[in-house]
């Protein structure tokens, strides 16, 4: 899904501090070819939570779903869109993805935290 990768960036408290991890994406999306860029911040057995940043515009297409999953919107404007409707998103708002093939498409400069059931 994304060209750039990094895994658990922690400050040296162990904490993660979103709106930083939020700008630094967001500036490493504009200078991507994709127009995005991700990053894990944690990932175990059952779940995977990832940080990404989309150019207003950019799209990740239609995939499947997993078996349960949330975006909660950190930065600008979302939609997200499945056969069973369409969801706008945008700043501190959270969205249940429905569990069938969806897309989802920045319609400002955007980051969003995705959360995954992994099984």
């Amino acid at each position: 899904m994304t060209e750039t990768t990094h895994v658990h960036t922690r400050g040296s408290d162990g904490v993660v501090r979103l709106p930083d991890l939020a700008a630094r994406l967001l500036e490493e999306a504009h200078a991507h070819n994709s127009q995005r860029a991700a990053e894990t911040i944690t990932s175990g057995p059952s779940m995977r939570a990832t940080v990404i940043a989309l150019v207003a515009g950019a799209e990740l297409a239609e995939h499947e779903s997993p078996p349960a999953a949330t975006l909660q919107v950190l930065v600008g404007e979302t939609r997200l869109s499945a056969a069973g409707g369409v969801w706008l998103a945008r700043d501190g708002e959270i969205v249940a993805i429905p569990p069938e093939r969806h897309a989802l498409r920045a319609i400002t400069d955007a980051v969003v935290l995705l959360t995954v059931a992994l099984h």
